[in-house]
């Protein structure tokens, strides 16, 4: 399964990368997209776990290999379990120095269905893990804290100006990427009227002191209007994006808004 996945990004990436015809790059991001697909099949996914500090996580762990915890923007400093003094009920868990990473294995003959443990971050985050045992193949946990990416997210903007912040947003809004410190928000609201447009808020991007909002702008009327941040703006606007500056009868475009978190 894995080297099909793999041929499927690799040929998608060369006709994406390629000056091909548009419908070819077409091919080649469905190749991609297939290849990521079966990637993350359930059989082969790492888990991804969002923790907060004295949080529980929770995970799986594997009965017959190693399983590996891993921290975004953080490291594992120490690690507290029960030992109970008998072989085939400690479990082992190593933390490795140079990532700050830490590695659990269950010995043979492990008879509880699950293993739980605390461990101390180096940013003194504490967390407990209760990890179902179960599968033969290694298995990787990724945990991320929301409170370090929006700290760092404060700290960028402390240290950025209005303009270069609300570009980065915008961008980022643009691409449909994700951004450090800034929760997105895939709620569709009912679209409004303002004049002649329908007005729809698809998505929202909020950080520590801006939020970014996705609309959906379509012309009702039967005459082109203009599309700038007098017609939508509303309070508290730092920035204003849309790819086209006039929508024609009918035509529908995506205009991004940059606030702060303090405008309406």
């Amino acid at each position: 399964m894995a080297q099909w996945a793999w041929g499927a990004i690799g040929a998608g990436a060369v006709l994406v990368a390629r000056p091909f015809p548009f419908g070819k790059r077409g091919v080649g991001l469905c190749l991609i997209a297939a290849g990521v697909s079966l990637l993350a099949s359930p059989a082969m996914a790492d888990q991804q776990v969002a923790a907060a500090d004295n949080g529980t996580v929770a995970c799986i762990a594997s009965a017959r290999d190693l399983t590996r915890f891993s921290l975004k923007d953080d490291q594992f400093a120490s690690v507290s379990k029960i030992t109970t003094g008998v072989p085939t009920e400690d479990v082992k868990i190593v933390n490795e120095p140079v990532r700050g990473d830490i590695y659990l294995s269950v010995p043979d003959g492990y008879s509880r269905q699950s293993v739980s443990f605390f461990a101390t971050t180096r940013k003194g985050f504490v967390y407990k893990f209760v990890c179902q045992v179960r599968g033969n193949d290694a298995e990787q946990i990724f945990i991320a804290n929301n409170a370090i990416a929006s700290e760092r997210a404060r700290d960028w903007e402390v240290r950025s100006s209005p303009e270069d912040a609300a570009v980065r947003l915008s961008q980022a809004m643009y691409r449909s990427e994700q951004i450090d410190g800034f929760e997105i928000r895939q709620t569709v609201l009912e679209p409004v009227m303002v004049g002649r447009l329908q007005v729809q808020q698809v998505a929202e991007y909020r950080g520590a002191d801006l939020k970014g909002l996705v609309l959906r702008v379509r012309n009702t009327g039967k005459q082109q209007v203009a599309l700038d941040e007098n017609v939508l703006a509303a309070r508290g606007v730092v920035a204003f994006m849309t790819p086209v500056s006039s929508l024609a009868a009918d035509q529908e475009t995506a205009v991004y808004l940059i606030q702060s978190n303090g405008g309406q």
